[in-house]
């Protein structure tokens, strides 16, 4: 692609807010561009970009916005409904997609347009933030280690709060359940169902197995058959948690989504510029063979996750711009290889070992 221009799509949102905000700190003018003209225009007026509204319901009217774009950075969700009309308009119009997603069925339909990506040359890669670079780049660096092992389990411990975008997100996988990858398959699971003690790197915590998007992505970096995604929770908490599987119906329906995603929209906040200055966030990873007695662990530590989300959308949007490669869907890791998270600031090096 010869044109450099990048867009930036949700842009009034809390976290695409910030990824414009650091893109003008890195000299770049992106074009700033969501569903609304009026919640656009007061950010692209104090920071002097270009703005255009356009509604991802209209895809020839999406693909024309997108014509002279090079690489658009896509962060309005719910991304269950926001990104496959955005990945659609993007291979019409040429221009390379990012998005920043947890969402496991969006790199599932990333990964069902592959063909379709490479034959307009259009790179799709999903999860360019916390989800999912962090754990994606680990599990590569821990495949490149043990390129045998069958079983990968990975996990993070993060002081970081939620975004409203974040919190919708989580409110939709409630009424569905828990999610590990057996066999090369993906199974639904009740909530809080498995549970260890992992030392993430900073002593044994609790944890529980979450529907994290690597169960996804970390099968498509790897290969790996078997995967599951932990987090640190009390075991109070967890019981909480398995309670709540006996209400997932109620959980599915609409009203109550609804509901519950208007409540997470009017109370959740994102955390300030000092409270994210202060929050990091521990990465584990273990890779298994058991047939051969094998296990390795892998740690990295990083910034907390909206750092790494907006540093790492620029760092694979700059990636991009120069990327001459072929065309198709990609997580992460396999676009610009594990040690895109080592390259992040506020990132320390992925340690492997033994334990």
């Amino acid at each position: 692609m010869n044109n450099q221009q990048i867009m930036i799509y949700g842009a009034y949102g809390y976290t695409g807010e910030l990824i414009a905000r650091q893109a003008v700190a890195q000299g770049l003018k992106p074009i700033l561009s969501g569903r609304s003209a009026a919640k656009l225009q007061p950010l692209a007026n104090e920071l002097d970009l270009p703005a255009i509204a356009v509604s991802l319901d209209d895809e020839d009217a999406l693909a024309r916005t997108l014509r002279d774009v090079a690489v658009v950075i896509h962060c309005a969700g719910p991304f269950s409904a926001t990104a496959e009309p955005m990945m659609r308009a993007c291979i019409a119009s040429g221009t390379h997609y990012q998005d920043i997603t947890g969402e496991m069925q969006v790199y599932q339909t990333a990964h069902d347009l592959d063909a379709e990506a490479k034959a307009a040359n259009v790179v799709l890669c999903p999860g360019t933030g916390f989800d999912v670079i962090p754990t994606d780049c680990l599990a590569a660096a821990l495949h490149k280690q043990m390129t045998s092992a069958t079983h990968l389990t990975l996990g993070f411990d993060s002081d970081s709060g939620l975004s409203p975008g974040t919190a919708k997100t989580s409110i939709e996988s409630l009424g569905v359940g828990g999610a590990v990858r057996r066999n090369g398959k993906i199974e639904i699971i009740p909530h809080g169902e498995l549970t260890r003690e992992i030392n993430f790197g900073r002593g044994e915590k609790f944890a529980v197995s979450i529907p994290w998007g690597d169960v996804a992505t970390a099968y498509y970096s790897t290969e790996i058959p078997n995967i599951e995604v932990y987090i640190p929770m009390s075991p109070r908490r967890a019981k909480k948690m398995q309670r709540l599987n006996k209400f997932r119906w109620l959980l599915r329906m609409n009203w109550v989504q609804n509901w519950l995603k208007g409540k997470a929209e009017q109370k959740v906040k994102g955390p300030s510029e000092n409270q994210r200055s202060e929050q990091q966030t521990w990465v584990w990873g273990e890779v298994r063979n058991d047939r051969r007695g094998e296990r390795r662990v892998g740690r990295v530590v990083t910034s907390n996750g909206y750092d790494v989300t907006v540093h790492g959308s620029l760092a694979v949007m700059q990636h991009l711009r120069k990327y001459d490669g072929p065309g198709g869907y990609y997580t992460p890791s396999k676009l610009c290889g594990p040690e895109l998270v080592e390259q992040l600031p506020g990132s320390g090096k992925i340690k492997i070992g033994i334990d």
